[in-house]
């Protein structure tokens, strides 16, 4: 099984929030801290703050933040907002499907999968954030500035 990008970028949002709970973010600083296209970013921060995962204020002292604890996000919850297809192979249009197991079989398969990913709040990502912290402050912006945990 195969997550989207977009279901990546959704999440690498969510814990870029989640790693600064101080402070409101922008798009574009995500965008640099991961390296991503800000255009990218846009749907997806909509998404989430529609689904009710991002917070986002506009104005000078605007940004995002994450809109309720990290403890109350579950990674299942949010993929199944992201995802618009656990179809692992297209049995609706296969000709042997009404005799074929298979479909079952997935299914029960990809009902697994996300009941693992049901177990997990974004909290319980966020066990090395001082490392994670770290590791966004070595990222380069390209202008020479370092993106630090303070900012």
């Amino acid at each position: 099984m195969r997550l989207t990008r977009y279901s990546d970028y959704s999440m690498r949002v969510l814990i870029y929030l989640a790693a600064r709970t101080e402070k409101r973010c922008s798009i574009s600083e995500i965008a640099r801290a991961y390296g991503i296209s800000e255009n990218h970013l846009m749907k997806v921060v909509n998404d989430l703050a529609r689904g009710g995962y991002v917070a986002s204020m506009r104005g000078r002292t605007g940004g995002l933040r994450l809109a309720r604890p990290a403890s109350e996000i579950c990674v299942g919850e949010v993929l199944r907002l992201t995802e618009t297809d656990f179809d692992l192979v297209d049995c609706p249009s296969c000709l042997i499907s009404p005799a074929c197991g298979l479909q079952g079989v997935l299914g029960e398969a990809v009902a697994a999968f996300l009941a693992v990913l049901d177990r997990y709040t974004l909290e319980d990502l966020m066990r090395r954030k001082a490392d994670m912290l770290a590791l966004f402050a070595s990222r380069n912006d390209g202008t020479g500035v370092a993106i630090t945990p303070a900012e």
